[in-house]
């Protein structure tokens, strides 16, 4: 009987375990990249996939479905590119910012011919600021001065005002400004309570006149605190004593709503 003869050696398993190695350093180097930014679904589908590329089995939920040396999808690995969903500021970033603003604008302009046609030019200024459309109405258009009654043929015209604010559905803060003269009567013991009393009387008339939702409104009194001109000559002062209406910019919904 012959002798069978000896097989020769294999000398090219080492590319097994050479390929093993490789296989599982691209899956953590894809892995080290997509953890950068992932949510926490996609870190269980990173957990899942990664025991079942280290032999531990299927768990059920992993990008890969096999064990051994099988190549996870590296698609769905990489950080989502899904604006809308990454966005945690009310605006989808981008395009959703440039609508907002473009919203904010196109009321702006429709305030803006309002005051005009009024003749309300030295009494009213609007501006796109980062919080919003910025409305400011002089004392001498709304209030008598030390006084915070709407003045009866003011009234008609804000009510005209706050419906053009009304056709968005964004959040409204009403502010009271007044000068640094200190004022003591038997309505107001100071300047504080005269701001807040003028902007909850403002609000109080968006709310019944321009059927504002209540719960979009907030008002707000900051006395002298916020002036934006210098209270040393009359000139400044009149520009201080005033009423801020501020349509928000709806990245903003999140802090003005506390009641989600």
């Amino acid at each position: 009987m012959k002798k069978a003869p000896e097989k020769e050696p294999n000398h090219e398993r080492w590319l097994l375990t050479y390929s093993d190695l490789i296989t599982l350093l691209m899956i953590f180097f894809v892995i080290m990249y997509a953890s950068g930014n992932v949510d926490a679904q996609k870190y269980k589908q990173l957990s899942d996939s990664f025991r079942i590329a280290m032999g531990s089995g299927n768990s059920g939920g992993g990008i890969g479905n096999g064990a051994g040396n099988n190549l996870i999808g590296t698609d769905s690995l990489l950080p989502s590119t899904d604006t809308k969903n990454n966005d945690t500021s009310g605006n989808a970033s981008g395009g959703g910012a440039q609508v907002e603003k473009d919203k904010l604008q196109d009321v702006k302009g429709k305030v803006d011919e309002f005051i005009k046609e009024n003749n309300l030019e030295n009494s009213a200024t609007t501006q796109i600021a980062d919080r919003g459309l910025v409305i400011s109405l002089k004392e001498t258009l709304v209030f008598d001065t030390a006084s915070a009654d709407i003045r009866p043929e003011s009234r008609v015209k804000l009510i005209e005002l706050g419906k053009i604010l009304n056709k968005l559905d964004n959040y409204i803060r009403v502010e009271g400004h007044t000068d640094n003269l200190p004022i003591k009567n038997e309505k107001f013991q100071s300047n504080w309570e005269l701001s807040v009393i003028r902007a909850t009387n403002v609000t109080n008339m968006l709310i019944t006149d321009s059927h504002v939702e209540p719960k979009r409104l907030a008002s707000v009194g900051y006395g002298e605190y916020r002036p934006v001109a210098d209270n040393k000559t009359p000139e400044g002062r009149s520009k201080n004593r005033r009423v801020d209406i501020v349509l928000m910019d709806s990245k903003f919904n999140s802090v003005e709503n506390t009641s989600n």
